[in-house]
């Protein structure tokens, strides 16, 4: 099954979601729920285009040889430097095929049996994050539950079950305080100051990821709080209208926080030339939610597998044209801005 099969089964069983050919935001524009970002619905096309504007350096004068495309990441090794996003209220964002526990059960064991890990979403509703935890949990761990900002008690809740879950890692989406459903509700969600962060991330007990930021100032303040890696991520355009593009971003941010952190960036990534554009910018990995999105409701595990398949192949290529071996060759002299 290749991913353009994947798509094609895709279509019309992913509620308001149209499977566009180019998956760059416009088709769902301002449609929340659904897949769209917020307002006039530009930030998730800004995302797109802004990779599509950074070009790729070709250099062929070098020594030949298969790339090594593998990442090491809190002592774990995966195939390429991408995870699966997280993603919650399936059923209200993309209809009704599965429920969030039956994509999580597909997507976290088919990405570990591909070499990657995924992500897991929250929700308003407490099973979302208990049966996120049970899939990785049937996964040896391997997943990373993602808990949204809520009141220290209901964290606290959420934290037990990401520990028993056996992840090695845990990840906060500290801009989900923007998602208009979670505005006004019982238990709140909200925005966390630096000490606020820094107490959850020290009750965590483990490596903890800040998704969400989009500044070098808001960088600084994650690494303060005790971030072990940061995701360069506008929540895909839904939490906030005008913001910046992640790419138009992230090399100021990387900058900021070289050898501090992980920097991981998501939004409008669609390839493994996009991939090997983020780590040239100073990315250590990528996050892809719409794709496996699709993956998951066009082929099951069986969809995973190709689109992992497909960026593996389209980073190995764009390495190879670039004179990379590893991904510690990849540099910023690699691509054009």
């Amino acid at each position: 099954m290749t991913y353009q099969e994947v798509l094609q089964s895709a279509r019309g069983q992913m509620g308001p979601c149209k499977v566009c050919p180019v998956c760059d935001g416009r088709g769902c524009r301002n449609t929340i729920p659904g897949p769209g970002a917020k307002g006039v619905g530009d930030v998730a096309i800004r995302n797109y285009s802004a990779w599509q504007n950074v070009r790729v350096n070709m250099d062929t004068l070098c020594a030949s040889g298969t790339p090594d495309t593998s990442l090491e990441l809190f002592g774990h090794s995966y195939r390429i430097p991408v995870f699966a996003g997280p993603v919650g209220a399936v059923q209200l964002h993309y209809g009704t095929k599965y429920d969030d526990p039956a994509y999580n059960d597909i997507l976290v064991a088919a990405c570990r049996d591909n070499g990657i890990l995924a992500f897991t979403g929250d929700g308003t509703n407490p099973a979302v994050m208990v049966a996120a935890c049970k899939a990785i949990k049937a996964a040896d761990g391997f997943g990373i539950p993602t808990v949204k900002p809520w009141d220290v008690n209901t964290i606290a809740e959420k934290m037990a079950l990401v520990r028993d879950s056996g992840a090695f890692a845990v990840a906060m989406d500290i801009d989900a305080a923007g998602l208009p459903f979670l505005k006004n509700l019982n238990p709140p969600a909200g925005s966390k100051t630096v000490e606020e962060l820094a107490q959850v991330i020290a009750d965590a007990k483990l490596p903890f990821i800040v998704k969400g930021i989009m500044t070098a100032r808001g960088a600084e303040k994650a690494v303060q709080a005790g971030a072990s890696a940061i995701v360069v991520s506008n929540h895909g355009g839904r939490v906030l209208d005008q913001t910046p593009a992640t790419a138009e971003v992230l090399p100021e941010i990387a900058d900021a926080v070289a050898g501090r952190c992980a920097v991981l960036v998501d939004g409008g990534i669609r390839s493994g030339v996009d991939v090997f554009k983020a780590l040239a910018m100073g990315a250590t990995a990528v996050l892809i939610a719409r794709p496996f999105v699709n993956a998951v409701y066009g082929g099951a595990a069986e969809g995973v597998k190709a689109l992992v398949d497909k960026l593996e192949a389209e980073l190995s290529d764009t390495m190879s044209m670039c004179g990379a071996h590893s991904l510690a060759e990849i540099s910023r002299d690699m691509v054009r801005l």
